[in-house]
């Protein structure tokens, strides 16, 4: 399933993207049912693009959202929709697969999400769709093998945290290149902070999102980044929201600055939040919201290969700590009593050869304090002491564990230890934390190196710090996965210079993660 993106496929995805809801499910074509919209629709319905995603052995998700206006509400009328969406086996669509109709509804913003089924494993798709005489650009998908494909592999870009005001999503470029199978994007898909003058691009609005409306401008800004979109429109992805999908650094229902953000205010903004969410993203049906809930932990199996749980780190865990003792109380939790049984139960059932964990946060210790003593950095796991160590007294036990992780807007690879006050201790795993798309921007290396090195030593586990902006490519086989740390030399301007900074390789059976 690997391999770089040819020149011709990479020009047909580019120039798709460039012309730039309510759940469906797969149904007859019905030719002509979206006419009658035809006189009333205004041009550029499709102007975020399509996407798809959460791909099974026979199914994925189409998405779109009709927004001809998209930094103004949307633009469109109070009323049902109806579109046209059509699946092929080619380019073409001279071999059409399914075909149906979608009603884009206004209580979800015009959103479409089209859960298809009874298609082939391991396959690439078509899809495009059409309302009121408007069709959008043609995307490209792929599902996952079958449940009993022990073979294969499989090509991952880990992605996270794309700051539109901190430089363009230039990363993206090269992501396009290298043709993944599929992106895990693992949070911080926009970021509710206010306009700056003096940013790279500017945030729409007058200040942060609070109602349904405002974070429904601030994803349509981002969609309008044309390499986002092009990527969107040629591989599936995987996501999962951090903490800026709603405000930075909140915990359950507790917003970072309660004393200005009462309890009742807070609930309303991540009520509007996640229904702003669900309608931008390629999810299924299951992750409607209700209210200020959604359902986003969930498990994504690639054959026998690879087992993928994605977590939710945000909605069930504890208040943020602010000091070592606190760290180390027994009653916080990051994942809550369910959502732990619930990966617990996965990991140690799996049938799979790699067992990947998408957690939105660091796992592995990060140790501030030079020389004696340790100072935590208390918003990742490092702040929830108890239940993290026993987590990784349990991948000891498990097959191939590998977490996945973001947040940090660096480059932090890692040996997952069963202690890490115990430098001899047994390593249970690996963790790979990408950079960010855009967030820090262009950051001054020299400078970021003679902050962070002097960590190192008391930091035996980390194998590779850097602060350039890009993302991870895993490819994953049944001996190992190959893995490239992809970044690009600026996020200042509209286009960039790719390269791979390093390379590592995690061995089958043998925890831990080493460079090459």
């Amino acid at each position: 399933m690997t391999g770089a993106i040819s020149p011709d496929r990479r020009r047909f995805l580019t120039a798709g993207a460039a012309v730039l809801g309510a759940a469906a499910s797969a149904q007859l074509w019905l030719p002509g049912t979206a006419r009658a919209a035809e006189a009333t629709l205004p041009d550029g319905v499709f102007s975020l693009g399509i996407a798809s995603g959460d791909p099974l052995h026979d199914g994925i998700v189409l998405w779109t959202r009709l927004a001809p206006d998209p930094l103004n509400g949307g633009g469109m009328p109070d009323a049902v929709v109806p579109v046209e969406w059509e699946l092929a086996e080619d380019d073409r669509f001279r071999k059409p697969v399914r075909r149906g109709v979608a009603q884009a509804r206004p209580e979800y913003g015009h959103s479409v999400h089209v859960d298809v089924r009874g298609l082939r494993p391991d396959r690439s798709y078509w899809y495009r769709f059409r309302t009121g005489g408007q069709i959008s650009p043609t995307g490209r998908t792929r599902t996952a093998p079958h449940p009993h494909s022990r073979g294969g592999s499989l090509r991952v870009a880990l992605a996270s945290c794309q700051n539109w005001q901190h430089g363009y999503f230039t990363p993206y470029a090269d992501m396009l290149d290298q043709d993944p199978d599929v992106v895990l994007f693992v949070g911080d898909y926009i970021y509710e902070s206010a306009p700056s003058a003096t940013a790279v691009r500017r945030h729409e609005g007058t200040g942060e999102p609070y109602t349904l409306e405002q974070y429904r401008n601030r994803y349509a800004q981002y969609k309008t980044d044309p390499d986002l979109a092009a990527v969107h429109a040629s591989m599936p992805w995987v996501v999962t929201f951090d903490d800026h999908e709603v405000d930075n650094d909140w915990a359950g229902e507790i917003p970072q600055d309660p004393d200005k953000q009462p309890h009742d205010a807070f609930v309303a903004r991540l009520t509007a939040a996640f229904q702003a969410y669900y309608e931008h993203m390629p999810v299924r049906a299951s992750a409607i919201p209700n209210g200020p809930h959604i359902q986003m932990y969930r498990r994504l199996e690639f054959g026998r290969l690879v087992r993928l749980n994605v977590l939710d780190t945000r909605q069930f865990r504890s208040d943020q700590v602010t000091s070592q003792a606190a760290a180390e109380n027994p009653s916080l939790t990051m994942l809550g009593a369910e959502q732990k049984k619930w990966l617990l139960d996965g990991l140690e059932y799996s049938p799979a050869r790699w067992n990947l964990i998408a957690s939105q946060i660091m796992m592995a210790e990060t140790d501030l304090q030079i020389g004696e003593g340790k100072l935590w950095y208390y918003d990742a796991w490092d702040g929830y002491q108890v239940e993290r160590n026993a987590l990784l007294e349990e991948f000891a036990d498990i097959r191939n564990p590998v977490v996945l992780s973001g947040d940090r807007h660096l480059t932090m690879i890692s040996d997952l230890k069963a202690d890490y006050d115990d430098p001899d201790s047994e390593v249970v795993g690996a963790e790979f934390v990408g950079t960010s798309i855009s967030s820090n921007g262009d950051q001054d290396q020299a400078a970021f190196h003679a902050e962070w090195d002097p960590r190192m030593p008391d930091n035996p586990h980390w194998k590779l710090i850097d602060a350039h902006r890009g993302y991870h490519l895993l490819d994953i086989d049944r001996d190992g996965i190959d893995a490239q740390v992809r970044v690009v030399d600026t996020v200042r301007r509209p286009t960039a210079a790719p390269s791979t900074l390093a390379r590592l390789r995690v061995e089958s059976g043998e925890p831990g993660v080493r460079l090459v």
